[in-house]
């Protein structure tokens, strides 16, 4: 009789498998699938001919089927999307990459890069833009690891590719409330680091309530950008927000500014603003007024204008009719929920629609 064939077939180097995650964790400087006894691999029996097929299985014994050894996946966690599961094995620590997809040297010292908030969105946004693949051994061509940690390591510029066990250093901790576009929420599973660990930039809140809110995470298949129950779909409990060390100096001068122009701080997701319209703190906003054409004894267009927005923004239930011309309380309330819909607080959500505030509610 012929003799079957078995061939090593080697799992794909981002498999979340609990073999995989079980080799990962025993060598995590190693990619899945190094070492020769890799507990992921699976054996594919071929067999040349069907005769030789029903020889072997009359070898195994009448009436007992040759079951095909194969690697056993995790199941999706209950109540989760399939599509929402984070899966995220994450490489270590590690230097940033070159071209040619070799590191650069060892890991950098740890020199904290000044950013503004706007500054960390708009690095997340190149990677939603470009659906850069998931992946914990391959490097994006800007040096840094595909994978959730080497992603908010990118979106803070920093100068190397840390990892959940990391990256709260460079970070301080702050409450729910704090929270604001830049920080991150994290869960690093100590215990065990490759099951379940994963970070997530906070893009801004969705609602008034901050029960959601958007999301910037490298997960399979590729960088996304999605509205997000807080704190996560699932391990919610376990997710803590921390705030970038490197972004307070420059936040605070550029919050000092835009208050010496009349206008709150650019704390929102900057992903909602309009091509082509100005920026924080500019009072040459399409479309805005002035502060003159808001407030007590206000009656004019703009207001009704302003009101009919916050309904349809969803921020219209102080209203107990229709918005009109006449500024009243229904519509400082409503501006006030919207502000702190941005996570605005004291001066800067004041109820009253600076340009900022504008820009934002009409984007």
């Amino acid at each position: 009789m012929e003799a079957p064939v078995f061939e090593e077939i080697d799992p794909a180097g981002d498999c979340g498998c609990p073999g995989c995650r079980h080799w990962r964790r025993v060598l995590p400087h190693a990619p899945a699938g190094r070492a020769l006894a890799h507990p992921a691999a699976c054996r594919a029996l071929v067999v040349a001919t069907a005769a030789a097929s029903a020889t072997v299985v009359s070898a195994l014994g009448a009436g007992q089927a040759a079951a095909v050894p194969a690697a056993v996946h995790a199941p999706h966690r209950p109540g989760v999307p399939a599509e929402d599961e984070p899966g995220t094995p994450q490489g270590a620590r590690g230097p940033l990459h070159g071209p040619a997809g070799r590191p650069v040297g060892p890991p950098a010292r740890a020199e904290l890069a000044a950013l503004t908030r706007a500054e960390i969105i708009d690095r997340a946004r190149t990677w939603v833009a470009a659906k850069v693949p998931y992946s914990l051994t391959a490097y994006w061509s800007d040096g840094y690891r595909q994978d959730c940690s080497g992603f908010v390591s990118m979106a803070w510029k920093l100068p190397a590719n840390e990892w959940t066990g990391s990256l709260g250093s460079f970070a301080d901790r702050i409450t729910k409330e704090e929270l604001q576009p830049g920080d991150m929420l994290l869960f690093h599973n100590a215990s065990d680091p490759t099951k379940g660990s994963h970070v997530v930039i906070f893009g801004g809140w969705t609602d008034t309530a901050h029960t959601t809110y958007t999301a910037y995470e490298q997960t399979p298949p590729h960088t996304r950008r999605l509205d997000t129950p807080y704190a996560y779909w699932s391990d919610s409990a376990k997710y803590l927000p921390y705030r970038y060390k490197g972004v307070a100096a420059s936040e605070q001068a550029e919050s000092g500014k835009a208050a010496a122009e009349g206008a709150p701080p650019a704390t929102a997701d900057p992903a909602a603003a309009s091509p082509g319209v100005a920026g924080p703190a500019s009072h040459g906003v399409a479309g805005y007024p002035g502060r003159a054409m808001f407030g007590p004894g206000a009656d004019n267009p703009y207001v009704t204008r302003l009101g009919r927005q916050l309904v349809r923004k969803g921020f219209g239930t102080h209203y107990t009719k229709g918005p009109g011309p006449r500024w009243g309380e229904a519509d400082r309330r409503g501006v006030q929920a919207f502000q702190r819909a941005q996570g605005w607080r004291g001066g800067a959500a004041d109820g009253h629609p600076g340009p900022e505030t504008w820009r934002r509610l009409f984007s």
